[in-house]
């Protein structure tokens, strides 16, 4: 991790939700559904909502405008469904919905991905940004993603840009 430029303020603990898109996944079998979970609470995070969805975007951004009027949510992290197969919806889903957009965290995310598995990284369409002052991460559905979106983007600079977010 990279020196942080100036110390974060306010709350320690964010309330996130957790969403998988997949059209196989069970709470059984959603391994990485549950790794964000655990690293989420594994750095003091808490998590107040979780649910798998189908891959269809009018189920995605209808849960997505149920978790934006809850209060208790500051954050959502969704897995699953970025790539570009003809079941890849959700970023179709969300990017519409999204006030303003990270493009940074998808650039990022996709550069740090090249590092690992090469130029397959190309295919990820991964994104973040904001939703009614919620802060939206969308990320791709293997655990080997998870992990690295979750240990080297979310977790280090999701208290500060939940600060920048909330009124």
């Amino acid at each position: 991790m990279t020196h942080q430029p100036h110390p974060d303020k306010g709350s320690s603990s964010i309330s996130c939700a957790v969403v998988t898109v997949s059209d196989t996944r069970s709470h059984e079998s959603d391994r990485s559904g549950s790794l964000i979970q655990q690293l989420l609470r594994d750095a003091g995070h808490a998590v107040v909502a979780y649910s798998i969805l189908k891959d269809e975007p009018n189920q995605i951004q209808t849960y997505l405008q149920v978790l934006a009027k809850r209060s208790d949510i500051q954050a959502v992290v969704v897995n699953g469904g970025t790539g570009i197969a003809e079941r890849d919806t959700t970023y179709d889903a969300l990017v519409g919905l999204l006030e303003k957009t990270l493009p940074g965290f998808g650039e990022v995310f996709r550069w740090l991905s090249y590092q690992e598995i090469g130029s397959r990284a190309i295919a990820s369409r991964a994104v973040a940004g904001v939703y009614r002052r919620k802060l939206i991460f969308s990320i791709p559905g293997s655990t080997g993603a998870v992990t690295l979106a979750m240990e080297r983007l979310i977790l280090p600079e999701l208290i500060h840009l939940v600060t920048q977010v909330e009124p």
